[in-house]
């Protein structure tokens, strides 16, 4: 089988799009794919798979797929690059648009220049703060600076469901921790049943952060949307920021929104480029 495919990226976290509106590529291959094609060294490169899928109840359906096969509900870069993706290619030119996820039916504000979208604001809806739904072992209404002790060190986590689980910690310094050690830790830790997503964020002031994401199936990323969202809610609950914050991420910047009980997330979408691979 040949497949097209297109790289395309948000600030710096990048994925395969498949356009399955042309390609015949399955959810069962995009299982099967992900690890061998987001190899860096070995073949395309990427933090996984996203397929773009027609919906009888949606402008388009997205399904995202880790570097390691396993499907995440939700990635809040990679659902603007779909938008931008979808009306760049005349697949939908409505604005705003709606995409289908496992998360439910996301809202996309397209934000146009030269008849392309720049970027994208999305409606990423309601935070999840149950923490048996988020889901966690931990059954409280929410979970904030819950204490965790690793290697002899106390950290304190809040989390966060946007679809997908997120523990945020928020350091005096990101520089100084060990991401992987740490993160791939609390990824796997019984708290998470369905692991989660790590946040490691540094304040810089009440509507500033800068943040890390180890990313659950892909370690650590460049930059991560919906775990911005979560930094936002997870600020704001706790009493460190406020509502509206740039976000810093090692790839770029995002602003975050969080008002009458839903997060708005705004950043860019770019293409990397077109290519063809034998699989």
């Amino acid at each position: 089988m040949v497949l097209n495919f297109t790289k395309m990226h948000g600030i710096g976290n990048d994925y395969i799009y498949v356009d399955c509106f042309k390609e015949q590529f399955t959810v069962d291959d995009a299982v099967t794919y992900a690890p061998i094609l987001s190899n860096r060294h070995y073949s395309i490169g990427a933090d996984g798979i996203i397929l773009i899928m027609p919906s009888n109840i949606a402008d388009v359906q997205m399904r995202m797929f880790n570097y390691d096969g396993s499907e995440s509900e939700m990635c809040g870069n990679g659902i603007r690059c779909v938008a931008k993706y979808a009306y760049d290619n005349n697949i939908s030119r409505n604005n705003p648009m709606k995409i289908k996820t496992l998360r439910g039916i996301l809202e996309a504000k397209l934000f146009i220049k030269n008849d392309e979208v720049d970027s994208v604001e999305i409606n990423m809806d309601s935070p999840i703060l149950e923490g048996l739904k988020i889901p966690t072992t931990i059954n409280k209404e929410r979970i904030i600076d819950e204490p965790i002790n690793i290697d002899g060190k106390t950290y304190y986590f809040t989390c966060v469901s946007m679809g997908n689980p997120h523990c945020v910690i928020f350091v005096d310094s990101i520089d100084d921790i060990d991401i992987s050690k740490i993160g791939s830790y609390i990824e796997n830790n019984s708290i998470f049943p369905n692991r989660t997503n790590v946040e490691f964020v540094e304040i810089i002031n009440r509507g500033e952060v800068k943040q890390r994401t180890w990313e659950r199936g892909s370690g650590e990323t460049l930059a991560c949307g919906t775990g911005a969202s979560a930094v936002c809610v997870a600020g704001f609950i706790s009493g460190r920021t406020d509502n509206v914050i740039l976000n810093h991420l090692l790839g770029g910047d995002l602003v975050l929104r969080y008002e009458n009980d839903t997060v708005f997330m705004k950043g860019e979408a770019r293409y990397c480029f077109n290519g063809t691979v034998k699989i």
